[in-house]
């Protein structure tokens, strides 16, 4: 484990966590059916934030995997959650190592932007999916519909000027419904629904948020650009954060697209 993929992680759990991926982790967890079958997969599982609330969901005698491809991300899950009973697993989503028709359930929370081969992965997913099985997964909504965000690349990109790499579109890039489609139902699903959830994102301050977003995904463009940057851009961030959506704590819109598809 790298000290650079370590302090990522860490990050991501510490202010990413709460910020955006706890409210989707409660309202995908309360979706689920509490008896599901015997196998219920998580992919993308991260540093636990759904898991957890998997476990607590669904009964006892259910076996639950939690998956990631990030061994740095899991090991910060398997610390937080090593009082529950939960399978831990580095894989990759695009060559999941399950037998055909073996699972149950499959949830995936905001990992399917950042899979390479995202055909391959939803096959894989109907490929071990049970007949019957559903899989449900979340995507986020475009950028304007998650304020914070939206504030934080609006006044990053000012300084940063020439467009960015396209990799920094990804976490936006399953929004649409016209995107989803296809890859569901081209992996072999038949009956599926797919609707936008609006949440918020609470901070108990907007300072924290500002910390949270600027070191974000964005952060290390800045820093190569002109790391001087950095606090100036935090310091415009949180001032406008605070004025939209409070200073403590700060309370902001969130949307989600979260999808369920059957086999």
């Amino acid at each position: 484990m790298s000290d650079k993929s370590e302090e990522t992680a860490t990050h991501y759990d510490q202010f990413f966590g709460p910020l955006y991926f706890e409210p989707y982790a409660i309202e995908v967890a309360k979706r689920i059916d509490p008896a599901p079958g015997s196998i219920v997969l998580e992919i993308a599982a991260g540093t636990g934030r759904v898991t957890r609330h998997l476990r607590e969901r669904i009964e006892p005698s259910v076996k639950l995997i939690a998956s990631d491809i990030s061994e740095e991300m899991l090991a910060i899950a398997k610390k937080k959650l090593s009082h529950l009973n939960i399978d831990w697993q580095t894989i990759d989503a695009q060559q999941l190592p399950f037998s055909d028709n073996s699972i149950e359930l499959v949830v995936c929370c905001f990992g399917y932007m950042f899979v390479p081969d995202k055909p391959k992965a939803f096959a894989e997913v109907y490929r071990v999916l049970k007949p019957g099985g559903l899989f449900l997964f979340t995507t986020w909504d475009t950028l304007e519909s998650n304020a914070a965000s939206y504030i934080s690349k609006s006044i990053a990109g000012k300084y940063l000027k020439e467009p960015l790499p396209e990799s920094y579109n990804l976490a936006t890039s399953m929004s649409d419904e016209a995107v989803i489609t296809p890859l569901v139902e081209g992996a072999g699903f038949a009956k599926m629904t797919i609707e936008k959830v609006g949440l918020f994102s609470v901070s108990p301050t907007a300072k924290d948020a500002a910390f949270a977003l600027v070191r974000g995904d964005i952060y290390e463009e800045i820093k190569k650009r002109n790391p001087a940057w950095i606090d100036e851009i935090r310091m415009k961030v949180e001032k406008e954060l605070a004025e939209k959506f409070g200073a403590a704590p700060m309370v902001a819109p969130i949307s989600a697209v979260i999808s369920q598809a059957w086999k």
